[in-house]
């Protein structure tokens, strides 16, 4: 996603000369683009998250629209309370990119999985959190949020990966998209776990599993209504997240089915305590090893339908 992050920007940044761009000493072969195009509108502040967003709240609060750059992991937590304190607080356009959500630097290790963002940002309930499943959605999503007032937080895959099938771009505040039309199990899922829980959802049809994917890509706003509408139509629902079970989507379905009284029974997918044992590797081993590659997506509804 992120070339097709930095090619959005730079589209938007010719028509809009209020758009400046801040890493935190990351994105090399990522952000030139935008460094070329705009060497007055671009700041590496260094390894300094913290710092970033105050200069970032600076630049909001006389009028520009900074978009900051870093790792998931340290964009979201390592400076939370500035986070808080100033964009947040202050209702400031700010634009906090978080990129590599999840295991997307496995080899990197435990600091820098990117697994509980979506759960503390979502603590703050003006911060509007945006993930996207693909390229097309992000593209999407950018141009949305274009002119929203206040705070928003990207989470974004490091990988470029092909395009959702059946998602075709679309992203809309408080809806989400469904794709299938299954009535067995409901499978629920956000940003790039999406291609994995698709993948599922065809070894549940080969097992005669008629499944319904429900891709939701935005908190504060999120899609509460259309979900519960949907939730309500099944009898069995699976979370799927490459993030802590506690905090993110899980969390927040949990809520709705809880808040509302939804007769629908809910598993949810994520990362826990028993997932993170040392061990590194890629994206790919460690979602398996977390029980979130496409097989073990399957493999756990037809044991909770009873045909495992």
């Amino acid at each position: 996603m992120r070339k097709a992050f930095i090619d959005t920007l730079v589209d938007i940044a010719r028509v809009d000369d209020r758009i400046m761009l801040l890493t935190g000493d990351l994105g090399f072969m990522i952000l030139e683009p935008f460094a070329r195009a705009f060497p007055g509108r671009f700041l590496n502040v260094g390894v300094a998250e913290a710092n970033m967003i105050n200069v970032a709240t600076g630049l909001a609060l006389v009028g520009f629209i900074p978009f900051v750059y870093s790792a998931a992991t340290f964009v979201s937590m390592r400076c939370y309370e500035q986070i808080r304190n100033g964009p947040v607080y202050h209702r400031l356009p700010l634009r906090i990119v978080g990129v590599g959500g999840g295991f997307d630097y496995g080899f990197s290790g435990y600091s820098h999985y990117g697994i509980e963002d979506v759960g503390v940002m979502r603590l703050q309930s003006t911060l509007f959190i945006v993930v996207p499943a693909d390229s097309l959605q992000l593209t999407s999503a950018l141009k949305a949020t274009q002119t929203h007032p206040g705070p928003v937080y990207y989470r974004l895959g490091k990988t470029e990966r092909t395009p959702v099938a059946g998602l075709d771009g679309r992203f809309e505040p408080r809806k989400c998209v469904t794709i299938g039309t299954g009535k067995n199990v409901l499978l629920i899922t956000m940003g790039d776990m999406a291609h994995e829980v698709l993948a599922a959802a065809d070894v549940l049809r080969d097992h005669g599993v008629a499944s319904t994917t429900v891709i939701v890509s935005s908190f504060n706003p999120a899609p509460e209504e259309h979900v519960c509408e949907i939730l309500k139509g099944f009898s069995l629902a699976i979370s799927v997240e490459d993030h802590s079970v506690q905090g993110g989507l899980g969390s927040w379905t949990s809520e709705l089915v809880g808040r509302f009284n939804i007769p629908c029974r809910l598993t949810c997918l994520g990362i826990t305590d028993a997932h993170l044992n040392g061990v590194s590797g890629t994206n790919i081993y460690l979602k398996k090893q977390a029980g979130l590659s496409s097989e073990s997506i399957a493999d756990a509804a037809l044991k909770l339908l009873g045909r495992g």
